[in-house]
């Protein structure tokens, strides 16, 4: 009988951290992240373990086989057992020879640093195997970043696979490697840290505490496997893996430069469709610690800003900087309640100054995720801060070429040949502090004769300049109004409604008369259905021909087959899990 590939769904996803339901989707027998056992492992339940693996020596290169421990291949008719070939594995100091003896298999694959290097059948598009092992995980461990860099490859090469990184793993790691892109886990470092009298807790090793009668026993190390996972699988659903992943790496130094390497790979990497567009699930993005500031979506955000980000068009001559405030969006909060009373202009370009995103424009502080984070307040700014302030705003006023920069916030700019007015008198909410920022603005605004703009002309400038940010357009709006009553807009042409705005979502809301517009924009991303298939459910795999476009989990994607726009669809899964992820990639939302 033939290798029959694993059944597996996504549940949840946190970036390359994902939730799998293994077998049944209506009653699935097993779930990853989870552990693979081997024959001097004890048994465990198989919701916690879905595999289990051993290795056959007798020959050169050996055999490796993964089994399942339940019924978790279509039609759930019994178990399945996966042989492949090893393979002859070279250190990864040798990778510009060629061994010429790669892993082989079908459903359960041996990947290696070499074979990365030189296995021209990794590139078979049809090559999906349910299960991939890093074979030379240990050795990629101890070299300076090409563990994360081999994660990185296989994990978008192969989005529907699940990964295991054998021996590196434990409950002081797990959602690290979990945050990288590793789906499965083994006891190799638990037997070992057993048998030297060692505790492998999520902290990391430490001695057992007799007070509490604690021992070494397997028994023992499984109980803080069994929490860990519990803990990661939990941390995915809520979004939170990269939280859980910068505290237990603080247990490592190694562990620490595996989460740096990793950050650095990322911000190197000008493809974002790892990231999420929108949020609406409630979360808030915590950045408690240093290491949070380098990740890839912190990154994005000051990019984009720095780079991308055009301000409503009758804002771009006097620049208002503003300090955050702990409630977001800023605008419900009592401070920006005060500084908005004294803000008389409709003229100025409002920004807030913050960490770590850098600065957040009014216009833009409803999406994610600016919306979306805490940070703890002090008041104090160190060095790296201060510095990716100034150079951030230094950036926007090169751009936008602002002639007045009204500065509110507190830190001190040095900015070009802009007019600078701090305005700040002690706390930016004081009477003196807030009765400066009103003279500034009025100074401003009369010095260079601008006069206020209708609201009309407002609302869709500021929509103008949304659009711009989220979808690299506005041309789908030329010619519409703005109506409705805040905080939701409606958005239509010709007494048709495009689109709505809602703060909540932070984000448009197309409707199927717009969708012509987007397609002839040539800005938002589409998928090719396949010729021939009737399409009437949501976008899989299977239907796919072809997909164009960057797309984050969260973004609009039009639909067309045979060239033809037939409706839209909003992804479920990020740009690299396309085309080959498992399950459904995006939600039908229009059919034209």
């Amino acid at each position: 009988m033939s290798d029959r590939p694993l059944s597996r769904e996504v549940v949840s996803r946190n970036r390359f951290s994902r939730l799998f339901s293994i077998g049944d989707r209506n009653n699935p027998g097993s779930w990853a992240p989870g552990l693979i056992l081997s024959e001097f492992d004890p048994k465990l339940p198989v919701e916690l373990a879905p595999f289990s693996f051993r290795r056959d020596s007798n020959n050169l290169p050996s055999k490796l086989i993964l089994s399942t421990r339940a019924n978790l291949c279509y039609p759930f008719d019994g178990g399945d057992s996966w042989e492949s070939s090893e393979g002859l594995v070279l250190p990864s100091s040798l990778s510009s020879s060629d061994s010429g003896e790669f892993g082989k298999g079908k459903e359960f694959l041996p990947i290696s640093w070499q074979s990365l290097h030189h296995d021209i059948s990794l590139v078979d598009s049809e090559k999906q195997p349910s299960v991939i092992a890093i074979t030379d995980a240990p050795q990629l461990s101890n070299s300076a970043g090409k563990l994360s860099q081999a994660i990185d490859v296989i994990r978008r090469r192969f989005p529907a696979s699940l990964i295991w990184a054998p021996g590196i793993s434990g409950p002081d790691n797990c959602s690290l490697l979990s945050w990288l892109g590793v789906d499965l886990f083994d006891l190799n470092r638990s037997r070992l840290a057993s048998a030297n009298g060692i505790l492998l807790s999520s902290e990391g090793p430490r001695d057992p505490d007799p007070s509490l009668s604690e021992d070494s026993s397997m028994d023992s190390q499984i109980n803080h496997w069994t929490l860990a996972i519990a803990s990661l699988r939990s941390a995915i659903r809520s979004g939170t893996v990269r939280e859980l992943a910068e505290r237990s790496s603080l247990s490592s130094p190694r562990s620490v430069e595996r989460l740096r390497r990793h950050d650095q790979l990322l911000n190197h990497n000008i493809d974002a469709s790892i990231l999420t567009s929108v949020d609406n699930s409630g979360r808030r993005m915590r950045y408690n610690s240093s290491m949070s500031r380098k990740d890839k979506l912190v990154h994005d955000w000051r990019s984009r800003i720095c780079d991308l980000h055009i301000p409503p068009a009758h804002q771009s001559e006097v620049l208002v900087l503003l300090p955050c405030s702990a409630t977001k969006p800023y605008r419900l909060s009592q401070s920006h309640h005060r500084f908005l009373k004294n803000i008389s202009s409709n003229r100025v370009h409002q920004v807030m100054v913050t960490s770590p995103l850098g600065l957040v424009p009014r216009e833009l502080e409803d999406l994610w995720p600016a919306a979306h984070y805490d940070i703890p307040v002090t008041g104090d700014w160190d060095v790296d801060e201060l510095d990716m302030i100034n150079s951030m705003v230094t950036d926007i006023c090169r751009r936008s070429n602002y002639a007045y920069v009204i500065n509110h916030s507190g830190i001190e700019l040095s900015i070009g040949s802009a007019i600078v007015k701090d305005t700040r008198l002690g706390t930016a909410g004081s009477k003196e502090s807030l009765s400066e920022l009103s003279i500034s603005v009025s100074e401003a605004v009369g010095k260079l004769n601008l006069q206020d703009v209708s609201e009309k002309k407002n609302r869709i400038e500021l929509m103008k300049s949304r659009s711009r940010f989220i979808h690299g357009t506005d041309d789908w709006l030329d010619g519409a109004d703005v109506s409705g009553r805040l905080p939701i807009l409606s958005i239509s042409k010709n007494d048709e409604q495009l689109a709505k705005w809602n703060p909540r979502d932070g984000r448009f809301a197309f409707s199927k008369k717009s969708l012509p517009l987007l397609l002839e924009s040539g800005k938002f991303p589409s998928v090719s259905i396949s010729e021939g298939h009737d399409w009437k459910g949501d976008v899989f795999p299977t239907n796919i021909e072809s997909f164009v476009g960057q797309i984050r989990m969260g973004d609009e994607v039009l639909v067309t087959q045979n060239e033809k726009l037939i409706g839209s669809a909003r992804a479920v899964a990020p740009g690299w899990e396309w085309p080959h992820g498992p399950g459904r990639l995006a939600k039908a939302r229009h059919r034209l």
